[in-house]
Formats: C-alpha cells, structure tokens, sequence
C-alpha cells in the first residue's frame, strides 16, 4: 500500500525544488513549518507541470519521476524502515542489491497511475512541528477536478545531511503507509525469502 499511494502522491511532490527556493528550504524550523510547506507546495507545482506536459511520453514520465524521488525523498532511510526486522538476517550484498532496487520500483510499478492524476491540484493546510529534529508534519488535501473524493494526507518533512527538506514518510487517510509496507513486505519475505523480494523488485523494472 505505501508503494502504490507514494507513486500516486508523486503526482503532487516528486519534483526537483528550483535553486530560487532553496533558501526556503534551509529556514530554521523557528518558521513553525512554513518553509517545510512551500516545499511541498513547490514541488506538487512543478510535478503537474511535467504530467501536463503534452510532450513527455510515459517512458520521459518515469525516467524524471525516477530521478526526483531519489533527490526529494529521504529513499535510503523509507527503504530501511520497510525491512527493520530482516536487517540483522541479512547481509551486505543482499542489503545493497535491495537498496539499489527499491528506488526503482517504486517508480516502476505504478508510473501509469500518475497520468490518471494529471488533473490534480495539491493544498497545504496546515504544517506542525513534530518533536525537537526539526521534522515537520504537512498536512494537504488533493482534489480532482472529476469530482473525485479528496485525499487527505500527511507528508512527514524533514532536512538530510546537506540541509534540503525531503519526505520522510506519509500517512495517507490516517493510514502510515511505512507501517502498512512493512507488513507486506515481512509477509513476503516470510513465505519466499529476502533475495526473492529483490528479484521481484527488480522484475517490476523489465515488466
């Protein structure tokens, strides 16, 4: 579940930040969260521009979105966080092969999905501090222009070592979509083991 509604909600916030913002993006979390939101704000912006973009086939679509996962979202800790309980049975080539093939992924499997989000528009509520880190809760509403029903989300923000805000985590109609990962991801390697999880990983890249 959270692979699927993080490649939706790319949609709205898998995209490259412009250098004019970048000041934005190293406030001190004393702005109560308001530059967190710009971010957010900023990036569902320019990832409707590229959805929008008459020009961009689905292979451009995947290739940009791609990149902009791995330059906006905090990818290596998410991926961690989805196999916790497995680290301490697997080793360092099965841990490096399962990190080069989660970016991937995620991107892979659903990218035809966020064509069907093109009509989106994203809005910031509200931005909450969460604890003395600096991580910032963002709370947006997307909405449709199809009548939809809204989604209600919340994109946990919080600065990497070189001071850029990335996501960090999202809960998505009050569901934390790391913890519903996880448990699919436990399930799985449960019932076909840890290699078999990459190479289902890797297996989504070549469908």
């Amino acid at each position: 579940m959270f692979i699927r509604a993080l490649a939706i909600l790319l949609a709205s916030a898998a995209v490259a930040t412009p250098a004019a913002s970048l000041a934005a993006q190293t406030t001190a979390p004393a702005d109560n969260g308001k530059a967190a939101g710009t971010f957010i704000t900023e990036l569902s912006q320019r990832a409707y521009a590229v959805l929008r973009d008459k020009s961009n086939d689905k292979n451009e679509v995947r290739a940009q979105f791609r990149r902009l996962l791995k330059e906006n979202f905090a990818v290596t800790d998410i991926g961690n966080r989805l196999i916790r309980r497995h680290v301490r049975t697997i080793n360092k080539q099965q841990y490096q092969a399962y990190q080069a093939a989660f970016p991937d992924y995620v991107v892979d499997t659903y990218t035809d999905n966020l064509f069907e989000f093109a009509d989106s528009e994203l809005k910031v509520v509200r931005t909450v501090p969460r604890g003395t880190r600096g991580t910032i809760d963002v709370y947006a509403r997307v909405t449709r222009n199809n009548g939809a029903q809204p989604i209600d989300s919340i994109w946990t923000v919080k600065k990497n070592q070189s001071g850029k805000y990335v996501v960090d985590n999202l809960t998505v109609a009050g569901v934390n979509l790391s913890l519903t990962q996880e448990a699919d991801f436990t399930a799985y390697i449960q019932k076909n083991g840890f290699d078999a999880l990459v190479q289902f990983m890797r297996d989504r890249k070549s469908a």
